[in-house]
């Protein structure tokens, strides 16, 4: 054999070899993408074996991070994350403790994981609610006093929680009763596509990312595409929000969620220069002077009807988008025990809510377009 061929055939066999081992590194030193591109609070780092999410805002001004570990079957997670919860996925058995939790459980296919849930009455969706009706979805009572002995007897391989700050007594109860609690911040988010795509943290979760990934972007592209339409508007109505509650208005912060759909919308909402994501409390007298004459108005959805508003208050009528008969409620879609819809399902589809907006403000550019969480009030 010539000496070219034997040092051919030395270069075929051995090169993958010497490939492979130049491959092999310390997961813990991969510094890999994080696939998160809106939200601001958290991130997920993929290995081989496990993921690494970290949760750094679950509630404003928030002054520390939380670090889970998500291992696979098999996976072996390296000393230095071992200080760190540690969650075997996919997930089996889950408890939420909101309602935005609900519809990502459902658009992943996993809504059958659920054991627990406070206050069961919240829940409007359907698939969701013959769990609840065939007994397999336990009442845990509240947010604020989860009820501790049926979850250490429904033992759900992880909970996931929430806070408004640092201080969360019933969690923390639960965590040292062995039970692993994962802390969600979609709330705290403060753009539609960053609340949205908290559907990859479940993702994550259940082993399911590419399918948290394709529905994401789906998601993003049609609220980009409502987004293009709604640029081409050559109108910019007025916009009262809001109503009384016992002897205070509250209606949306100008940096709020809801405010920048309105403005991508190409609306003007009154209190768009407001800064906050919160609600305002300002007296009628307030409103009426600087809403009088909006064009339209979107209630806080706690009315069904006119006539429902001016049995609650009848100075309503002294606004015009209220004679005009221009007012929108999102509450005309609920569960069969009552819960609002839109509460539920709208953080995880910006895009319905931005469309729907957009045919209110601009009926002629999206003709065919019916409303799914909005309706004009009779």
């Amino acid at each position: 054999m010539s000496h070219f061929l034997k040092s051919f055939l030395f270069v075929l066999l051995v090169l993958p070899f010497v490939q492979c081992k130049k491959e092999v590194h310390d997961p813990a030193t991969i510094v890999p993408k994080n696939e998160i591109h809106y939200a601001k609070g958290f991130s997920i780092l993929n290995h081989d074996g496990f993921s690494i999410v970290t949760v750094s805002n679950p509630w404003p001004k928030a002054d520390k991070s939380y670090t889970y570990i998500l291992k696979e079957k098999n996976g072996i997670i390296p000393d230095s994350l071992k200080q760190f919860l540690t969650i075997s996925v996919p997930v089996k058995t889950i408890v939420v403790t909101s309602t935005t939790h609900i519809p990502s459980l459902e658009m992943l296919g996993v809504e059958n994981t659920l054991v627990g849930f406070p206050n069961l009455n919240y829940i409007s969706s359907e698939k969701v609610r013959v769990l609840i009706d065939a007994k397999k979805v336990k009442e845990l009572g509240s947010n604020q006093a989860l009820n501790t002995e049926v979850l250490i007897d429904l033992q759900p391989q992880v909970i996931i929680g929430y806070g408004l700050d640092n201080n969360n007594p019933t969690l923390d109860n639960l965590q040292k009763n062995g039970l692993k609690v994962l802390l969600n911040g979609d709330w705290n988010e403060q753009t539609p596509l960053g609340k949205a795509e908290w559907i990859k943290f479940f993702g994550a979760l259940y082993g399911k990312q590419y399918k948290a990934n394709e529905l994401f972007s789906k998601i993003e592209k049609d609220y980009l595409h409502t987004l293009k339409i709604a640029k081409s508007a050559t109108t910019h109505p007025t916009i009262l929000a809001g109503d009384m509650f016992e002897d205070k208005w509250y209606l949306p912060q100008g940096t709020s969620w809801g405010c920048q759909l309105l403005k991508q919308a190409r609306g003007n909402y009154l209190w768009a220069a407001t800064t906050g994501t919160g609600s305002l409390s300002l007296s009628f007298e307030t409103v009426l002077e600087k809403g009088k004459n909006a064009d339209l108005w979107i209630t806080s959805g706690q009315f069904g009807s006119l006539k429902e508003m001016l049995d609650a208050n009848p100075h309503y009528s002294q606004f015009k988008a209220f004679q005009n008969k221009n007012v929108y409620s999102f509450s005309g879609r609920k569960g069969k025990t009552g819960g609002v819809l839109y509460y539920e399902l709208a953080p995880n589809r910006p895009d319905i809510v931005l469309k729907d907006i957009v045919k209110i403000l601009h009926p002629e550019l999206l003709v065919a377009y019916k409303p799914f969480f909005f309706e004009k009030l009779k």
